[in-house]
């Protein structure tokens, strides 16, 4: 079942602190079976945030994180699995093709891909 930010091309990741204050991140997603993929960095904030409080929100935005449309409640996992990054990452190169691959080989040369975590987000049914 389709998410209605599946063609997004971003969308920003809303994550919690300690005191509730959400953070906003733009960030690429992909569909996969009914939910969104994303990956980030192991050591990145959101994914400690997400560590401790898996509640999140996402809307469509601009590169630069200005929003597009409404916000989506959501729960977020992070994914552990080999054969489910392979489909989050395969998934995410069927809808940013190019783009994703020059980010792969960059992120090679840097020894960013070992460091990749990659999170799945499934969105609540409003109401």
């Amino acid at each position: 079942m389709p998410t209605p930010l599946d063609a997004e091309e971003y969308v920003n990741l809303e994550s919690f602190k300690r005191d509730g204050t959400g953070v906003l991140t733009p960030v690429w997603v992909a569909p996969l079976d009914g939910k969104l993929v994303i990956f980030t960095l192991s050591e990145s904030y959101k994914v400690k945030r997400i560590r401790r409080d898996p509640r999140v929100r996402l809307a469509a935005c601009d590169v630069r994180g200005g929003l597009r449309g409404p916000f989506h409640e959501g729960s977020c996992r992070i994914l552990e699995a080999p054969d489910t990054i392979a489909q989050a990452h395969e998934a995410m190169r069927r809808k940013y093709g190019w783009k994703i691959s020059i980010g792969d080989f960059f992120s090679r040369l840097v020894g960013r891909m070992r460091r990749r975590t990659w999170l799945e987000v499934t969105l609540t049914a409003p109401g």
